[in-house]
């Protein structure tokens, strides 16, 4: 059952969709991309399947899409509120914290990972850079985060494919490790080709898999 939760943030009021899990050790909060869907592909089955298998997801509705604007807003106003987002989370349900969203939420997510006291960092189409544009490499914001990342990515994201995404964080020294998943035939929206090997049920049930084990992996939080 999703329950929707309005919240001030310093841009205006943004909404919290839950989907709680009885007894929730661990919450995942996700963030939406410029094009504000969070019903994207990859964030509702996260949160659809997700809390059978007991973790919290929680989707959050930045404020310039709550308002109906049609047009994100700048960085520094999109990490402002997350911030909010954030406070509200874990005041609300304590316990891990692991944070991340698609495209532009995954960016947010990465350059906010210390201040939200992220346990980990989960990267959906991670947009390495604008399309046609890798020398515009956003690598920097992909790095940022000391604690692990995963990151799912297709082969035919335009925004920076797997195979480069792998290449770029390589040789990156930086604590907590980057895994990069391979959603194969994917695009930047996790969208796959009939000739594809994996269809739109394949993508939705590896990235839950993946999710859940990267998750599962973690470190278990101390009690109390």
């Amino acid at each position: 059952m999703m329950e929707r939760i309005e919240i001030d943030t310093p841009q205006g009021p943004g909404v919290l969709v839950v989907s709680d899990a009885p007894d929730a050790v661990t919450t995942l909060l996700l963030g939406h991309g410029a094009g504000g869907q969070l019903d994207a592909l990859d964030l509702l089955a996260l949160a659809e399947e997700l809390p059978g298998r007991g973790v919290r997801v929680v989707r959050f509705e930045q404020p310039w899409r709550t308002a109906g604007r049609k047009v994100s807003a700048p960085p520094a106003r999109l990490d402002e509120a997350w911030q909010s987002a954030v406070d509200e989370v874990t005041s609300r349900w304590p316990g891990r914290l692991v944070t991340g969203g698609r495209s532009a939420g995954a960016r947010v997510a990465c350059r906010t990972a210390e201040a939200s006291g992220a346990a980990a960092v989960i990267c959906l189409a991670f947009p390495l850079h604008p399309p046609g544009r890798p020398e515009k490499t956003r690598l920097p914001e992909l790095l940022t985060p000391t604690v692990p990342v995963l990151v799912c990515q297709g082969t035919r994201d335009t925004f920076g494919n797997a195979a480069l995404v792998r290449q770029e964080v390589a040789g990156a020294q930086r604590a907590g490790g980057i895994d990069v998943v391979v959603i194969g035939g994917a695009d930047h929206g996790m969208k796959v080709r009939r000739s594809d090997a994996l269809d739109a049920a394949g993508v939705r049930s590896m990235i839950v898999s993946v999710v859940e084990d990267f998750l599962n992996g973690l470190e278990q939080p101390a009690a109390g």
